[in-house]
Parts: C-alpha cells; sequence; structure tokens
C-alpha cells in the first residue's frame, strides 16, 4: 500500500473521491429535477408533451454517454456555451441520467389508481396540481428502489469523466498506476473499496426513504 502512504497519497486518493461524490450529487440532482418534468411530461394529456418526452428519452437513453459528455465538453465551447469542465459534464451526466429516472418514475405514476387523479380532478384540480400534490408523492414512494439502482449506475458512469481530465476517483487510480506499477491490484481494491463506499451509502438511503415512507402511508 505504498502508493497511499507517500506524501500525498491520502490527499489524491480522496480529493478523487471527493470529486466522485460532488459529480454524482450534481448530476443527481439534474437528473432528478429533468426527469420529473419528462415523465410528467409522458403522462401528460397534451399529445405535444407526450411527444416531446418521448422523444427526449429515446434520444438520450439510447445515445453512449461517452459521446454526450464529448459534445457537452467540447461541443458546447464551439457555440460560445462554457459553464467549465465541471458543470459541462455534470450536464451531459445528468440529462442521460434524466431519461432513466424518467422511465422509472413513469412506472410509478401507472401504478397510482387512476381514482386519485380522477378526485382531484372532481374538486377542480388542474393538471399541474394534481401531480404536484397527489400523483408524484405516492409515485416516488413506489420507484424508490429502482430510482436508487439509478443513481449507482450514474455514480459509476462519473469515472466516464477520467478520460476528459477531471480528476475523479478513476483518473487518480491512473495516476498511482503511472507511480506504482508494481501495486496495480492494491490500486484497484482500493478504489474499488470506494465506489462500493459510496454505492452503500445511495442503497442505505434508498432503504431508509423506504421504510420511512412505507410507514407513513399507513
Amino acid at each position: 500500500m505504498d502508493w497511499l502512504l507517500t506524501e500525498n497519497g491520502w490527499e489524491l486518493y480522496l480529493s478523487g473521491f471527493w470529486m466522485t461524490i460532488r459529480l454524482t450529487a450534481a448530476s443527481g440532482l439534474v437528473a432528478l429535477v429533468v426527469g420529473t418534468i419528462i415523465a410528467t411530461a409522458r403522462v401528460s394529456p397534451v399529445p405535444i408533451l407526450r411527444g416531446v418526452g418521448t422523444l427526449y428519452v429515446t434520444l438520450f437513453r439510447n445515445t453512449p454517454l461517452l459521446i454526450l459528455i464529448m459534445i457537452t465538453v467540447f461541443g458546447l465551447p464551439e457555440i460560445g456555451v462554457d459553464f467549465g469542465f465541471f458543470w459541462n459534464a455534470v450536464a451531459a451526466i445528468g440529462l442521460y441520467t434524466a431519461s432513466f429516472v424518467s422511465e422509472a418514475l413513469r412506472s410509478g405514476l401507472n401504478g397510482v389508481h387512476v381514482g386519485q387523479a380522477e378526485a382531484a380532478r372532481a374538486v377542480g384540480m388542474p393538471f399541474v396540481l394534481t401531480m404536484h400534490h397527489v400523483v408524484l408523492p405516492q409515485a416516488f414512494r413506489l420507484v424508490i428502489p429502482p430510482l436508487a439502482s439509478v443513481f449507482i449506475a450514474l455514480a459509476k458512469n462519473t469515472s466516464l469523466v477520467a478520460v476528459f481530465g477531471i480528476a475523479e476517483a478513476a483518473y487518480r487510480m491512473y495516476g498511482f498506476f503511472n507511480k506504482f506499477a508494481s501495486e496495480k491490484i492494491s490500486i484497484f481494491l482500493g478504489i474499488a473499496l470506494g465506489y462500493i463506499a459510496i454505492v452503500a451509502v445511495i442503497s442505505t438511503v434508498s432503504h431508509l426513504l423506504e421504510r420511512r415512507w412505507k410507514v407513513a402511508a399507513r
């Protein structure tokens, strides 16, 4: 474990995972907000909105994430849109993941009994308020496990930004490989343990939310 015991080994290791956590949190927030909007559009009574939602999911879910990152990191600056490597990468990962959040949430929306929405409309609630106050809260309770799986995949997908020089965990792993070629197995295991810890946190939060919301729903 000489790679961790060097003068700045731990610092590089922790800073890499701190970057991974920042990427995961920021991209996850983008994915959750955009995915909720797209899922709502896909069950909207307005045909144009349903079409836009379907087109979004088809486009982003079927485009390789690496291509999307290349478009945002290299393509957007060419047209004068540049928020910096970090935020451009966040945009790509977040918009890509939003398509999966949308599909998971749409299954939850379809799982809410239709009578709930009909009752809300009967008292004069418009579609947006019905979704916000009645349908979406129940849908989120139904899809916590699949959403957790989406965010776990997101956390692992952040490793792709290492290709573009963003110093997250995978980038640091390559740096350690170059300096300590004889310790590749321990370096790999050390980085893997970091990702396992992140996944464990997401899984634990998911489990706690699922238990809490089940109790609240009784």
